[in-house]
């Protein structure tokens, strides 16, 4: 396990331009990944309420080609923070699917108080997953395959939309595209597989949705390097004509996959690519990250084409709110830890912690509003032999510091420890969580499980 100083080390090889600015801890010049401590791809965002539920695909730590087995849940309402709700489904819910591997790029849809989850696995179709609730459990209502052209293996990345009257439609496909209309109860449907003639520098991952009077099928174009293209349409069967990029080909990034959503008065881009993996090393593998940015829109429909991820825009919506418990996975930036549910140095947990938690590790929370005064710190966590403890900074991870966490042996048990917080800690600022060992132990200091500021 590298520190987080190494990767830094490490990135200046690889990204020279982050390099230097994460040096200085000014994290939020940057439009950085929204997850560092898992590997996630295929980006399926969608706007229930106040609040953004990202499913993505998970590419297992230490993967060389694709090692895909379940989906995760992110969470956020100001699209920098996000809360990690791990993996929600699984291959192990199609029990009529024998193999290990091949979760591929889902997409999730609520209709009539039902989420469901449209997945691929890589070969055998398109099965689907039905749940109460986004973060599940999901179960299997067909027992079989939702559609599977077995002459092929185009049966991949299936997108859903609503549209205005009511009809439901599936799309999916590389290097072809297809549809079927859903029926109402969004497991079946009617007619004939449709089969779209090809769109310009289409290969995969389509995403469908409408904005103002027109349709749009966003798409992961021609490979490789793939960036993200899209056609539009006054109907949502077509014709399609092809708009152009959304984001072009560009060597930064070998594969993309787009979601796209509107929230809060603004539009977004979600992507994939493979910034994280390559803070530690150059080579290749297929250890992705999932980016987003702001989106906009020409008078006419057509898209404003968007730079790199890096280079794109991507604010706060509002505050973060830290009067409340508030899980230890969510963050703006986590580079260096792990989430996880599994304990095995302590008791059964049945919540996801941060763990893998090294000496000046941090993690930050953009934009939290303190109000007129934050006096109390107060984390949940669990301790080995030595312990450490939690600094509190604003603005910068050297910045002035609000308070520290002293967190002594718990006997692996956790315990809920309090802090008071100097009287600078008021107003809206970055947030560092800074973690620090002992002269005994640097490394797996802890684990955190959630944390609260008190008036």
């Amino acid at each position: 396990m590298k520190t987080f100083k190494s990767l830094l080390a490490a990135t200046l090889l690889v990204v020279p331009f982050f390099g230097a600015m994460a040096q200085k801890s000014q994290l939020r010049q940057l439009n950085l990944p929204l997850v560092q401590t898992k590997f996630t791809a295929d980006p399926a965002p969608y706007v229930h309420g106040d609040t953004i539920y990202l499913f993505t695909t998970h590419d297992e730590d230490g993967a060389g080609g694709f090692e895909m087995k379940d989906w995760l849940l992110y969470t956020s309402s100001d699209m920098v923070n996000w809360t990690d709700h791990g993996a929600v489904a699984s291959l192990k819910d199609f029990r009529w699917y024998k193999g290990n591997n091949g979760a591929w790029a889902e997409q999730v849809i609520e209709r009539n108080g039902k989420w469901y989850m449209y997945c691929p696995i890589h070969g055998n179709g398109i099965g689907v997953l039905v749940a109460n609730s986004p973060f599940g459990p999901y179960r299997d209502p067909l027992g079989e395959p939702l559609v599977w052209q077995k002459e092929h293996w185009d049966d991949i990345d299936p997108t859903v939309w609503i549209d205005d009257d009511g009809q439901a439609y599936m799309f999916w496909g590389n290097p072809n595209t297809y549809y079927v209309k859903l029926n109402e109860d969004m497991i079946s449907y009617s007619g004939e597989i449709t089969k779209l003639p090809k769109i310009k520098d289409y290969q995969e991952g389509p995403w469908v949705y409408k904005h103002g009077q027109k349709y749009y099928m966003a798409f992961a174009s021609t490979c490789c390097p793939e960036g993200i293209g899209y056609a539009m349409a006054d109907k949502i069967t077509g014709p399609w004509t092809y708009g152009g990029h959304i984001m072009n080909h560009t060597t930064q990034t070998r594969g993309n996959h787009p979601g796209i959503i509107d929230f809060k008065g603004k539009s977004y881009c979600f992507g994939l690519n493979y910034d994280v993996f390559r803070f530690e090393t150059s080579r290749h593998a297929e250890q992705r990250s999932v980016s987003a940015a702001e989106m906009k829109y020409n008078a006419d429909g057509t898209i404003q084409e968007l730079p790199y991820f890096f280079d794109c825009e991507l604010n706060q919506v509002g505050t973060f709110d830290p009067f409340r418990r508030v899980e230890a996975e969510t963050m703006r930036w986590g580079l260096g830890l792990k989430t996880t549910r599994e304990n095995p140095s302590g008791p059964w947990h049945n919540s996801l912690f941060v763990t893998d938690i090294d000496e000046d590790e941090f993690i930050m929370l953009q934009g939290v509003n303190m109000g007129t005064g934050a006096k109390k710190f107060t984390a949940n966590v669990s301790a080995g032999m030595f312990g450490g403890s939690i600094e509190l900074h604003i603005d910068d991870i050297n910045g002035p510091k609000i308070g520290t966490l002293k967190v002594p042996y718990t006997h692996f048990k956790y315990e809920e420890l309090t802090t008071t917080l100097a009287p600078t800690a008021k107003g809206t600022h970055d947030l560092y969580l800074v973690f620090k060992g002992t002269k005994m132990q640097k490394r797996n200091l802890f684990n955190f499980d959630w944390w609260k500021m008190e008036k």
